[in-house]
């Protein structure tokens, strides 16, 4: 092959890559518009504009920490489903295009790389749920209820020991969120040195171990 024809074929490569990326650019920017639209017409009213939440009414659904490490698959299911026994009602009517709009437009607020995948593939927690229950009580209840009831129960944090939660959080949601917590929330870290309680692994299983008793 001459050196014409490499070219000519490196051009016309070229030129496809942009015009398909271009068309691609297009088509999320439409979607993010759309979820926008779709978020402010359903979602606004607790969550706030620009989804950063409301203390003690709701969570903001724009964290970096949260979109960090959920799932396409749990943010869809949670909006479809709602989480029973609180708020946060379903919005299944809404429909797959409509729901998958609003989680890409809350994922145009991501600034952390996403994680999901390597924290949905972590290992179930093996903790001693008796000890967790312990663990709980003296520090989640404080913002979530002593059955991770919250806000409906007067707490500040949200619902985390309901079946709406537990049935959509995998067990390496759940051990981030305590290791690392949510910046610009109340949902401080609780594992190292800078953590709230300097929470050991074996104490985060038990925590763990002890959520899932209260889902059933």
């Amino acid at each position: 092959m001459n050196r014409e024809n490499t070219f000519f074929i490196s051009l016309m490569a070229f030129c496809v890559n942009l015009l398909f990326g271009s068309f691609t650019f297009a088509a999320n920017s439409e979607k993010i518009k759309e979820g926008e639209t779709l978020y402010n017409q359903n979602c606004v009213f607790c969550h706030q504009p620009d989804a950063i939440g409301k203390p003690g009414f709701a969570p903001s659904l724009s964290n970096p920490e949260l979109l960090s490490i959920s799932s396409d698959k749990y943010l869809m299911s949670t909006i479809r489903d709602g989480r029973k026994g609180t708020a946060m009602a379903p919005y299944a009517h809404l429909n797959r295009d409509g729901i998958s709009a609003i989680v890409t437009y809350l994922r145009s607020h991501e600034t952390l790389p996403n994680r999901s995948a390597a924290v949905e593939a972590q290992r179930a927690a093996q903790g001693d749920p008796r000890k967790g229950e312990l663990w709980f009580r003296d520090i989640c209840a404080t913002c979530h209820g002593i059955k991770g009831d919250g806000y409906l129960a007067g707490g500040s944090g949200s619902a985390i020991g309901k079946i709406g939660f537990l049935s959509k959080a995998s067990d390496g949601f759940i051990r981030e969120t305590i290791k690392n917590g949510r910046s610009n929330t109340r949902m401080l870290p609780f594992s190292g040195p800078d953590g709230l309680a300097d929470l050991s692994e074996t104490e985060i299983e038990d925590i763990i171990s002890y959520m899932r008793t209260l889902g059933k």
